[in-house]
């Protein structure tokens, strides 16, 4: 992805020092570039960068498909694309530029034959290959290097992955969709449809961005559910990997899965270590309870329709013990509230993100 602008950067925006004043514009711009890809760049990082030349141009990149270019790659070439000299010029990117030689050349090698003058990022990339050494590596070339600008915005972007460097697991979002009055099924077991049909997008656009997707045995008898990603514009080779926990029945629409069982925390080291940053959750109740009281959740997206069952014979969004004591209960905090249509899309997450 690659775009030239002539916008004034004079726009207010979060800094880290003096000594990136009006930069956090720039860093907005370079956030929006991660975001256009963010469904086709994991196990890498889903990377945006701007580079502002001494003359007042401006181009975006963000990092490419895994062998492809990193961001701060895309828009060195872009610039001299169009016959700009990258030479003097600030960039302006979402976390710490590599220094290591992965699937691709280290982007801090590229940056400094370039002549750039000075790198602003966001985040720094906990990976143990460059965790500072990105940094390190630009400051003894003498390029002035400068961190933290619009730092907040870009680790809430970048969380799955930052969480899967530092922990070795993947970043678990459990998915709940439920009756106003937290019904999820009917006492006969239907359940389909409780949300309406934008819900229901949106819900494909999460797995969209997951990795991977996991259920329980039960729902897969149950349900017999696909867990594919239906969306027009998400090719058919960036499904998500399906997981079942437990053996899925032969002839399951689930088929190729990856069925995995033990304890849970097993389960999260064995998909980390496969290269799963983000985890999609959907259940049945079972798992979504375990999941739970484990405090293995990082996020907790509940899509609420306007509907009541109105007694106490429909089916909770959990199995198992509840907490026993009003201390007890789990309160987390909440980080979006959406309409979709009639339904609403809840956001949380705990208080102390585990």
């Amino acid at each position: 992805m690659t775009q030239e602008s002539n916008r004034d950067d004079a726009g207010t925006g979060q800094t880290a020092s003096d000594a990136a004043p009006g930069l956090g514009a720039a860093m907005g711009r370079a956030i929006d570039a991660a975001t256009a890809v963010r469904t086709t760049t994991s196990p890498n990082p889903w990377v945006g960068a701007v580079l502002l030349t001494t003359d007042g141009r401006e181009f975006a990149g963000a990092t490419e498909p895994p062998g492809g270019r990193h961001a701060e790659i895309v828009a060195l070439d872009a610039a001299r694309a169009a016959g700009a000299d990258p030479a003097g010029a600030t960039v302006v990117v979402t976390l710490e530029p590599c220094s290591h030689h992965g699937r691709t050349p280290p982007c801090t090698d590229a940056l400094i034959a370039a002549g750039v003058a000075r790198v602003v990022y966001a985040v720094d990339d906990p990976d143990p290959q460059v965790s500072g050494r990105g940094a390190a590596a630009l400051r003894a070339a003498g390029v002035d290097v400068v961190a933290g600008v619009g730092a907040t915005e870009a680790a809430e972007q970048l969380a799955p992955y930052l969480h899967h460097r530092r922990t070795g697991r993947p970043y678990v979002v459990l998915k709940l969709a439920a009756t106003a009055d937290g019904g999820t099924a009917a006492p006969d077991g239907t359940s389909q449809w409780i949300t309406g049909p934008a819900a229901r997008a949106d819900a494909h656009r999460l797995r969209a961005r997951s990795d991977a997707v996991l259920v329980g045995a039960g729902t897969v008898r149950a349900d017999d559910p696909a867990l594919t990603v239906r969306l027009d514009d998400v090719p058919a080779d960036r499904q998500p990997l399906r997981v079942v926990l437990g053996t899925a029945p032969p002839g399951a629409r689930v088929h190729p899965c990856l069925e995995l069982s033990g304890p849970l925390p097993d389960v999260l080291d064995e998909l980390g270590r496969r290269g799963v940053l983000q985890l999609m959750v959907e259940g049945g109740a079972t798992v979504a309870g375990a999941f739970h009281r484990a405090g293995l959740v990082q996020r907790y997206v509940l899509y609420l329709a306007p509907a009541l069952f109105g007694g106490s014979g429909a089916r909770g969004l959990f199995e198992g013990p509840a907490s026993g004591t009003i201390e007890a209960v789990w309160r987390g905090r909440v980080v979006a509230v959406d309409r979709l249509d009639d339904d609403l899309r809840i956001v949380l997450e705990p208080r102390s993100t585990p």
